[in-house]
């Protein structure tokens, strides 16, 4: 079930069909999911950016996925990849007419699409990770204004980062985004849209001027040394290192038992990237119960051999909790699946049914809900019967096909979200 589809505008082909019924004329509609891009800027005034855009196909039993080419941009694209496997895909830049001929439903006839052939059917309740890798050129979204570099671009895409060109500082972004230098010395510059549209972004730079030399020397006859050691901070964080929020792709969706149980059913997905590694092991929280876990790989549909291990058992089986004390009520519940090759990656989801007393249950005649979520991404679905009457969280609010109140709560910093709900009976 993908209780987070969001049109996502012009970065999305939202109507594209990758295949046709035997025997019929029409096709499906294309959706997707986990959308991430990343624009790398080219040298300020060749209006270049790399784009390495991350999305999962999830249209059951397609076989093609079409991207479409914005209007004003003159696309090079440099390959696409199966990120489950790490194979390279074969693509083909066709016009809205040979997309509608593949079954590209309300495509507009003067666009141009880049056609993936998946490398295997998109699997039901999973999907197809593919990495698209292309530069555009496009002076109107990248441009010099004076000394200023700007990149300024409506983009649909709930998770995206811009790394500005080397030697350059940012000035100006008008949306809250995280900071980061990267490994090379790229500033990165990052952002999660909470919003129900695409943002107006604009990111501002400017040159940096030439690093100072630290060697001692001599500059006009005046003898030049680098500057003496000062104290370092005592209490500031000096060795913590930023995540990109953005870049996350961990989601979790709850599904509220009624009160009386103290219980909800749970899905977690989370891709495994280490080489090597052929286990995922959840830690259950202290006060909480797990119960019919299962888990498979999105990216198949396989189904995995679980194990909920408690105590001694956990390091009997050899499963290391990183430095965690293990005590007798120590749970874990450990998916095992093919160890990852290297270039590839596994797409998981797991589920069980949680049981907390202490956190889920009735405050009187009401429904209260009281945890920590620390993920970027969560959804939250109260049960049958009963409406929402606060949330200490800001949440988007829809209602599920059956009628039930759906929460959605991203978090766009990398911290906990304490989130409380309180809902009543309708009837």
């Amino acid at each position: 079930m993908n209780v987070r589809c969001r049109a996502t505008l012009t970065c999305v082909a939202v109507l594209a069909a990758g295949w046709r019924p035997a025997g019929g004329d029409e096709g499906f509609v294309q959706s997707e999911e986990d959308a991430y891009t990343r624009y790398e800027l080219a040298a300020p005034g060749s209006a270049r950016f790399r784009i390495l855009y991350d999305v999962t196909a999830t249209a059951a039993g397609a076989t093609l996925y079409f991207n479409p080419i914005r209007e004003g941009s003159a696309p090079t694209v440099h390959g696409v990849t199966d990120r489950a496997s790490g194979a390279t895909l074969e693509w083909e830049l066709v016009a809205a007419e040979g997309a509608a001929a593949d079954g590209l439903r309300g495509a507009d006839h003067a666009g141009l699409f880049l056609r993936v052939r998946l490398p295997r059917a998109v699997p039901e309740e999973g999907g197809v990770r593919l990495r698209i890798d292309k530069t555009y050129e496009d002076a109107t979204s990248y441009r010099l204004e004076g000394d200023r570099l700007v990149f300024e671009r409506s983009l649909g895409v709930e998770r995206n980062a811009v790394v500005l060109p080397a030697g350059f500082e940012l000035t100006a972004c008008n949306h809250p985004s995280q900071v980061a230098v990267e490994a090379d010395g790229r500033v990165r510059v990052s952002f999660v849209n909470l919003g129900p549209g695409p943002v107006p972004y604009r990111v501002e730079a400017r040159r940096l001027p030439p690093a100072p030399s630290t060697t001692p020397g001599v500059e006009g006859g005046i003898e030049v040394r680098p500057p003496a050691s000062v104290e370092q901070p005592t209490s500031a964080r000096r060795e913590h290192e930023t995540t990109e929020r953005a870049a996350e792709d961990r989601e979790i969706v709850y599904f509220l038992h009624q009160p009386e149980t103290h219980s909800f059913f749970l899905y977690h997905d989370t891709t495994e990237t280490r080489p090597g590694v052929d286990r995922y092991v959840n830690v259950v929280r202290p006060g909480s119960r797990a119960s019919e876990p299962s888990a498979r790989v999105l990216d198949t549909g396989e189904s995995l051999e679980v194990e909920t291990l408690r105590g001694a058992r956990i390091a009997a089986r050899g499963i290391d909790l990183e430095g965690e004390p293990v005590t007798a009520d120590t749970e874990v519940v450990v998916i095992w699946f093919e160890p990852v090759r290297e270039g590839a990656s596994t797409r998981l989801r797991i589920a069980e049914t949680y049981a907390d007393a202490g956190r889920y249950g009735l405050d009187g005649d009401e429904l209260l809900w009281d945890r920590a979520l620390g993920r970027s991404r969560n959804t939250i679905v109260l049960p049958p019967g009963w409406w929402l009457t606060e949330s200490s969280m800001p949440a988007v609010v829809d209602l599920t096909e059956a009628g039930e109140v759906r929460l959605r709560l991203d978090n766009d910093r990398p911290d906990e979200l304490q989130v409380l709900l309180r809902a009543r009976r309708r009837d």
